[in-house]
């Protein structure tokens, strides 16, 4: 059962971990390059982070080799292994909990593999219409259309 993490050790860190899901992790790189600054200005947006299908409890997946995999619009961008170890994880949540309290419900993304659309030369990258299919070995699937986003405050 994930519990509250704050100035926990390193081997003890895993008892705060409830599970692991899917997050696709999208960005608006015209926020990230163009308004300078930090990078979570273009991973805050609304919808960027859709989690799921699932949370598969930590007790029921042993994240040691997992496949992650992309496609946009049907080709591959990404297809690739996780090797996430145990002690890789206690040492983000150790390295993390100086800075923040955990608290149950706390997620965190750890990255992606090469395929993203900014290491490409030149950037690919998505536009509406898009379809963007993803999956983690052992966590599910998810698919997504990309839409022009509408600022609500800007219709009135």
């Amino acid at each position: 059962m994930a519990r509250r993490a704050s100035h926990v050790a390193a081997d003890t860190a895993l008892e705060h971990v409830a599970g692991y899901c899917l997050h696709n992790d999208y960005s608006e790189r015209a926020f990230q390059l163009e308004r300078g600054g930090q990078w979570v200005k273009g991973k805050s947006c609304d919808t960027f982070a859709p989690l799921g299908p699932e949370l598969v409890l930590a007790g029921d997946i042993h994240p040691h080799k997992l496949r992650v995999w992309l496609k946009v619009n049907g080709k591959t961008m990404q297809d690739s292994y996780l090797i996430i170890l145990r002690s890789a994880i206690s040492t983000l949540i150790h390295t993390l909990i100086p800075f923040m309290t955990l608290l149950p419900g706390d997620l965190i993304s750890t990255g992606t593999p090469a395929g993203v659309g900014l290491g490409f030369k030149p950037p690919r990258y998505l536009k509406a219409g898009d379809v963007v299919e993803s999956g983690i070995d052992g966590l599910g699937e998810a698919r997504q259309r990309i839409v022009t986003y509408v600022d609500p405050r800007r219709e009135r």
